[in-house]
């Protein structure tokens, strides 16, 4: 059991408790949904959960939260749109910050550099391989980044 994976579950049932006792409904049914899918998920593996795996789980849950957001201005409804947000941002405290865009392209860059071979560069043709190792190295330093994003960055330096 790692370190993170034991501060996060611990923050998460104090805040469960702090929620509580402070009366805060939705908060609290968003802390209890958090801790059912990591116990899932750690159910589903027979282990406890790497700090990746735990990270996973959570922007699992933001990622599904993101498309309620767009399901629900989409559909006119704001004020479940706005509920959605807030357990975005409820979630999203217990992740490390997200990578900005600068910082996702030199990574996408130093990763298209580490394939080159022989000179040539990786192209559009190699955008699988590509987001693949990217993913990777970015899981490999904690980096949390939007996967559209990453996409998006690693189409744009390949087309060079």
């Amino acid at each position: 059991m790692s370190t993170t994976e034991t501060s996060i579950t611990k923050r998460v049932d104090t805040d469960i408790v702090a929620a509580m006792k402070a009366k805060q409904e939705h908060r609290l049914t968003t802390l209890r949904m958090v801790k059912s899918a990591l116990k899932n998920k750690a159910i589903d593996k027979r282990a406890d959960l790497t700090d990746q795996e735990e990270m996973q789980v959570l922007s699992t849950l933001i990622k599904q939260r993101k498309e309620s957001v767009e399901s629900f201005v989409k559909g006119n409804r704001p004020e479940l749109a706005e509920k959605e947000q807030a357990e975005i941002a409820m979630i999203e405290c217990y992740l490390p910050a997200a990578a900005c865009e600068a910082d996702v392209r030199t990574t996408v860059q130093q990763v298209l550099t580490q394939l080159t071979v022989d000179g040539q560069r990786p192209g559009p043709k190699d955008m699988g391989t590509a987001m693949k190792v990217v993913r990777q190295h970015l899981l490999a330093n904690g980096i949390r980044a939007d996967g559209q994003l990453v996409s998006d960055i690693v189409k744009s330096e390949l087309a060079k």
